[in-house]
């Protein structure tokens, strides 16, 4: 794939916009495929609607000063909108495209299987589901082993991660081409197995469910709940993954904790995984002990700390919160 792919996205909506967005600003060409047949007043209205709100998102990165407002016009016309009547000459030029319909099984595998006979043989095909499994769609594509699941995390144009996720039949040297690609125009891929949710999915609705159930039992008010979200619990993992602080802290005290709040509570919610015991009986503790969910038999866990804290002082003064020491002069 080249370094300037030429990307369509089947659909014109809130994805296919974000996706474009991000493409375009990195130099790609992008064409936006409508899916349904309109006449030509309702495509023109589509078209103005779409392009006018890439238009006001460049804008926008503009005022946050991601661009030069001489960029606005230029990034926003390498994106085009096609009829679903001129799909085929945009899909057989396009080196990926990106499903971005409804989450509806049917709705996606009858857009997928009528693309993937418009493609050419070395197009990479990926779904940006968010809770579809792509080996539930894989069977519709004629070419299943270039096809898997990316799915981006909105708004796509800003947050850097996609999360991959390849089917049975997918080439592993097409995920690989597939990160490159994502890594040349500044996201961060990770790739996860095909399950439900995902990785991210899978641990936001855990926590939006307890900050809600929280609320609902007088725990603390919404303000309340979502202060201390932004300050204590996304400050830390601004900096550390939720498995790296585990290390930090030490598993046990996981355990433990958890044991505390299963009994305190009486929910198996708050149960530990067999791994984290696991850990423990092994001695697989996590900094203490030079391993846990990571390694650290090889590093420098002294410079390692260092830099995790620096990291979270350059938090403190991006939240305007470091602060002088209070000294006794007098």
């Amino acid at each position: 794939m080249g370094s300037r792919a030429k990307i369509a996205c089947l659909g014109a909506g809130r994805m296919g916009r974000g996706i474009a967005v991000a493409f375009a600003y990195a130099g790609h060409t992008v064409s936006m495929i409508d899916i349904k047949a309109r006449s030509i007043e309702e495509f023109a209205k589509l078209e103005a609607d779409a392009l006018g709100e890439i238009g006001k998102t460049f804008a926008s990165l503009f005022r946050l000063g991601l661009l030069a407002e001489a960029d606005v016009d230029p990034l926003t016309a390498r994106v085009s909108v096609v009829p679903a009547s001129r799909s085929g000459t945009a899909l057989s030029e396009a080196e990926i495209v990106f499903e971005g319909v409804p989450e509806v099984v049917e709705l996606k595998r009858d857009v997928l299987a009528t693309a993937s006979k418009q493609v050419g043989p070395d197009t990479i095909m990926a779904s940006t589901t968010s809770t579809i499994l792509v080996d539930d769609l894989s069977g519709a594509i004629v070419n299943p082993r270039r096809f898997l699941n990316v799915h981006w995390l909105n708004p796509a144009y800003l947050i850097p991660l996609v999360e991959v996720s390849p089917g049975k039949a997918t080439d592993p040297a097409i995920v690989d081409e597939v990160k490159d690609l994502l890594e040349g125009i500044g996201k961060v891929p990770v790739v996860c197995a095909a399950t439900p949710g995902f990785i991210v999915p899978r641990i936001q609705a855990l926590a939006m469910n307890e900050a809600a159930r929280m609320v609902e039992e007088g725990v603390a008010s919404a303000e309340e709940i979502d202060k201390a979200i932004r300050y204590g619990f996304g400050f830390r993992y601004a900096v550390l993954g939720l498995l790296e602080f585990i290390d930090w802290g030490g598993g046990d005290i996981l355990y433990y904790a958890s044991r505390y709040l299963e009994g305190a509570l009486g929910s198996d919610r708050y149960r530990a995984p067999d791994v984290i015991s696991r850990n423990m009986h092994e001695g697989r503790i996590g900094l203490r002990t030079g391993a846990g969910f990571l390694d650290y038999s090889d590093m420098d866990v002294d410079a390692y700390r260092a830099k995790r804290l620096q990291a979270m002082v350059d938090l403190l003064r991006h939240f305007d919160l470091a602060r002088p020491p209070v000294l006794d002069r007098s």
